[in-house]
């Protein structure tokens, strides 16, 4: 996380409610030869205490001891931010983002979880495509989705720490800010861009 207190102002229950619309990031812990990670999709419970995901069998963390003290990073919208963008002379480039550190204590949990983890894991992402008739897993020929799920393990993370860097130039003047967001929304690229600028406007 950046140490500049200008950019760790939001609060938990906004870090979490970021993570939530993401819902992807990266899993690490310590293994016996060193960091490993998993990319994971996953879904943060409401009280936000506990993050249920999955991994392969295969997975190196999950042949790990386990329970295990673990992080998961969850990136924002980034980009790089040009001096000149400012109007004000002297200043110096940059890169903006936004990422939140999820920190607590990785568990396996009982394999009969599986199922309805899975499917409120489709169900929360097939609702961001609505108007699409969501997908389920009814939809499966009988048998398809246990063979399926015996290739995966449930796990859960008690979150014990959540860290969030909104880093969206705080640190200057209002002005200088949103002419710098202005520039930023004006790039041909789409996506990241103008939703990092969307921040920048709104940040405090």
């Amino acid at each position: 996380m950046h140490p500049n207190p200008a950019f760790r102002t939001a609060a938990t229950e906004a870090n979490l409610t970021f993570a939530r619309s993401r819902g992807f990031g990266m899993l690490t812990l310590n293994g016996p030869d060193g960091p490993i990670a998993a990319h994971i999709p996953f879904l943060i419970s409401a009280d936000g205490t506990m993050i249920d995901l999955h991994l392969a069998r295969s997975n190196a963390i999950a042949r790990s001891t386990l329970p295990a003290k673990a992080l998961i990073a969850v990136s924002g919208p980034d980009a790089y931010i040009s001096p000149d963008w400012y109007g004000v002379p002297d200043q110096v480039p940059t890169w903006n983002y936004v990422a939140l550190h999820l920190r607590g204590t990785l568990r396996e949990v009982p394999i009969e979880t599986l199922r309805e983890h899975a499917d409120a894991l489709s169900a929360r992402f097939e609702a961001d495509l609505l108007p699409k008739k969501p997908w389920n897993s009814a939809k499966m020929a009988e048998g398809v989705m246990d063979r399926m799920m015996r290739m995966i393990i449930p796990f859960r993370m008690d979150i014990e720490a959540v860290d969030g860097t909104w880093k969206l130039n705080q640190n200057k003047e209002p002005a200088v800010r949103l002419a710098a967001a202005k520039a930023l929304a004006a790039q041909p690229s789409e996506g990241a861009a103008q939703a990092l600028a969307g921040l920048m406007r709104t940040a405090e």
